[in-house]
């Protein structure tokens, strides 16, 4: 379980995050949306522990992630950052094989090379394996940051913007996978997506934030309607029906 209790955070004088509280069940996935500037990755890196906890608690099942030895906290949780920096020299697979760094410390077992070849194998990214990182377009790039991600095999994975640089035939394989990894291994996967309709079809659930505050919480076909979308967005939004899930199509 990931556990938020009365978290702020400040960037300067700038308020990102107003004592925000929530709780996220072991298993299954949760997307985080709202417009820009809603803090939603500020709370995703408060989390992973990418920045400092300022105000507040924050803890991965039952860990305080502001207290916890940083490798003990890499078994549990891994994080996709918004940046992704990387050195460019790097080949796919030796970017990959850095997910096991918590594990093997940089010195790859048999077991350690098996999830990287299974990651690599995942996310499509196999066919690279040989190349170097700065040489991938930015949707190859994409995918073997999310393959390192997932290398890492932890019980939580955190996921700023994963559909970044990614086509409509990614992106959607990418949420397939998502899914499929929180039914069959129970991983607890919460991700910043800005495409609403990718949440509503493969989300448990829908965690609304709107000027760092939770301005709506609950599951895609209770949340993602006119009215609620209207608030988290400021502004209209038509919302449709297609074999029950809800589907946003455009501003009215």
């Amino acid at each position: 379980m990931i556990l938020v209790e009365n978290v702020s955070h400040a960037h300067g004088p700038n308020r990102v995050l107003h004592d925000v509280s929530l709780a996220i069940p072991r298993g299954g996935v949760t997307a985080l949306i709202g417009p820009n500037g809603a803090g939603k990755s500020t709370l995703l890196s408060l989390i992973g522990r990418l920045l400092p906890l300022q105000a507040g608690r924050i803890h991965v099942d039952g860990l305080p992630v502001d207290a916890t030895p940083g490798r003990e906290l890499a078994k549990r949780l891994a994080i996709l950052r918004q940046d992704g920096a990387v050195a460019s020299r790097l080949r796919v697979r030796e970017l990959v094989g850095f997910g096991r760094f918590p594990h093997s410390r940089g010195r790859l077992t048999a077991e350690d090379r098996a999830h990287v070849e299974r990651a690599l194998a995942a996310f499509d990214v196999m066919g690279l394996a040989d190349r170097f990182v700065d040489t991938l377009s930015g949707g190859q790039r994409q995918r073997a940051l999310i393959a390192m991600a997932f290398a890492q095999d932890t019980p939580v994975l955190l996921l700023d913007e994963p559909l970044n640089n990614l086509d409509m035939l990614h992106a959607r394989e990418l949420m397939r996978r998502l899914r499929a990894s929180a039914d069959a291994e129970a991983k607890t996967i919460v991700a910043v997506l800005h495409d609403i309709n990718h949440a509503a079809a493969y989300a448990d659930r829908i965690i609304a934030l709107r000027e760092g505050r939770v301005v709506a919480d609950g599951a895609p076909c209770d949340l993602l309607t006119p009215e609620t979308l209207s608030v988290v967005f400021g502004q209209p939004l038509r919302v449709e029906r297609i074999d029950g899930t809800p589907v946003v199509l455009h501003h009215l």
